[in-house]
């Protein structure tokens, strides 16, 4: 390619991002990404769903898939969606992660400052989300894959063999641990509002989306606490079958002196968080 061509190509191609950015419906780079990361953010809120139902089920000691993501896609599947379904949900996952990486990059611009900054290491923190899930619908596709419990175990296995690696699993659980005190912060002061437009929602439905919100925020929050704790412990014990998953994490709650009503309460916060989605893909700016 010629140098000069290239080096008056990109230049051109970030003026247009930009534009398209400034002037579209969101920070989405263009109509198609908007789209496609709305559906997205709708599979997402589905997948909750599914592992709140699968959760309740645990709960009432009935015959379960693992209350995962991995579980929740293969439920999904089972419905009829097939390999058609599956594809286009990781599709609009990829979108909004494009979108909210794109949203870190050039996006918040009706808020500065440190809140910015916070707002783009969110939407970064969501990209990775998103993409996971992503992957993990790829896997299902590709060879059935449906167990996220055994996969994280074996990661943690993996690790502690390495130099340092009690230390480096020890980090990784306590980061898991900070990132469930950022989401409880963003479930009590629903900061996850200032991302949707709700400037022509009525005042009722602009409640009862901040409620499901923050409920749906600190379920999973609770959650992620828990997996962060056997992370921890797998490092500390140097034993990985201590470490787990999702699914790990909700037969543990399930495990307290406050058992099955614990469980079926996050499981009813996970169903919450699935209900704020689809009022996030019909509202969300940024």
């Amino acid at each position: 390619m010629d140098p000069d061509r290239y080096g008056t190509a990109v230049p051109t191609l970030l003026r247009r991002l930009r534009r398209s950015v400034r002037e579209g419906r969101s920070d989405a780079p263009g109509r198609s990404i908007d789209l496609l990361g709305r559906i997205g953010l709708l599979a997402y809120g589905l997948v909750h769903l599914v592992v709140a139902w699968l959760a309740v089920r645990i709960a009432l000691g009935l015959p379960e898939g693992p209350a995962d993501a991995q579980g929740a896609v293969a439920e999904i599947a089972a419905t009829g969606a097939g390999a058609v379904g599956l594809v286009v949900i990781a599709a609009g996952l990829v979108a909004f992660a494009v979108w909210q990486l794109t949203a870190a990059w050039l996006g918040f611009r009706w808020v500065s400052g440190g809140e910015r900054v916070r707002k783009r290491v969110g939407a970064v923190s969501k990209a990775l989300a998103m993409l996971g899930l992503a992957v993990i619908t790829v896997l299902f596709l590709v060879s059935g894959q449906r167990s996220g419990d055994e996969g994280t175990r074996t990661l943690v296995a993996d690790v502690l063999m390495l130099p340092m690696g009690r230390l480096l699993v020890l980090v990784g659980g306590l980061a898991i641990g900070v990132v469930a005190v950022t989401m409880t912060y963003t479930g009590v002061r629903r900061t996850f509002m200032g991302d949707l437009d709700v400037r022509r929602v009525p005042v009722p439905v602009r409640r009862v989306i901040e409620l499901v919100g923050a409920v749906g925020h600190l379920a999973r929050a609770a959650a992620l606490a828990v997996v962060g704790v056997l992370v921890v412990t797998a490092a500390v014990l140097s034993d990985a079958e201590r470490a787990g998953g999702l699914d790990a994490a909700l037969r543990a709650l399930g495990d307290t002196p406050l058992g099955t009503s614990l469980l079926v309460v996050v499981a009813l916060g996970f169903g919450a968080f699935g209900l704020y989605c689809a009022a996030d893909a019909a509202l969300r700016r940024a």
